[in-house]
């Protein structure tokens, strides 16, 4: 298996595949792959097969993805959702793809054992996971999802497949806050400044690039600083944030580790000396 020159795969841009992967596989098994999906409450994409290596994203419960090559227990695969590519160990894997039902809608929630919130929980699950939804049952009035796999989920914690939380991603970014800060995190469990923006905007509808450059490069239009509003990014050099207003941003930071707001002006002070100032400001609708 050999590694890619780019792990983010030319993600939005198909036209350099056969190009980045030279040497690597050839394009028309980029292009297709082996279709599977994430077995794993949250499975880190690596850049190498080695768990000493860093998270360069995570794929979510349910989502799919493309395997394009197995060896030593690890998979490098594409994700279906952002063509973002990496490693992980064949066992985050089902190669089972049964279409899904439901996705879940709140930051963070369980699985349980049972149809009952006295059981134990089996597993967590992030926002964004999808499941399959094979019967339904109510234990003192709490309504229940029965997964495929014999667990049940809170039916209230869902929403059908296909359908959003709303077009306003602001509030659900404002969901995520003091959710810790990750590098490379992508789930409710632990998020970077740009998969705050990606997942916020998922669950909203809207399909966007992973990484912050990519966001700043195409997401959108430009903007001036003086036409920020609600709903609007800012971008440093590595680094976005959300306008939740005119005045102030919410954005996952290394700084207080944590999902935070804060004003942006204060943020442009405090950062400056590592930063400079903002790189662009664009207008994601």
């Amino acid at each position: 298996m050999n590694a890619l020159p780019d792990r983010r795969l030319n993600a939005y841009r198909p036209d350099l595949a056969e190009a980045t992967l030279e040497g690597a596989v050839t394009a028309e098994r980029y292009v297709t792959g082996t279709p599977a999906r994430v077995a794993a409450p949250v499975a880190a994409l690596r850049p190498r097969p080695d768990e000493s290596a860093g998270i360069d994203t995570q794929v979510l419960f349910g989502e799919r993805v493309r395997v394009l090559d197995r060896a030593d227990g690890w998979a490098w695969v594409k994700s279906d959702f952002d063509s973002y590519v990496g490693y992980l160990p064949e066992t985050a894997l089902d190669m089972a793809v049964t279409p899904a039902t439901h996705v879940v809608a709140v930051p963070r929630t369980f699985a349980y054992c049972g149809a009952d919130l006295r059981t134990p929980a089996a597993f967590a699950l992030s926002i964004g996971s999808r499941l399959t939804v094979v019967g339904e049952s109510e234990t003192r009035g709490t309504r229940y999802f029965t997964l495929e796999g014999g667990q049940s989920v809170v039916a209230g914690h869902c929403l059908p497949a296909g359908e959003t939380a709303g077009d306003d991603y602001v509030a659900i970014a404002g969901r995520f806050l003091e959710t810790p800060y990750l590098w490379g995190g992508r789930s409710g469990f632990g998020l970077d400044c740009s998969a705050l923006v990606q997942l916020s905007m998922m669950m909203a509808g809207r399909s966007v690039p992973r990484d912050s450059d990519m966001q700043a490069a195409g997401l959108g239009t430009p903007i001036e600083h003086g036409a920020l509003r609600r709903g609007d990014l800012v971008f440093w050099k590595g680094h976005v944030a959300i306008m939740e207003d005119e005045a102030t941003i919410i954005h996952a930071n290394g700084h207080t580790m944590s999902v935070a707001r804060e004003p942006l002006a204060a943020a442009i002070e405090r950062t400056g000396y590592l930063y400079q100032q903002p790189t662009g400001y664009r207008r994601p609708v």
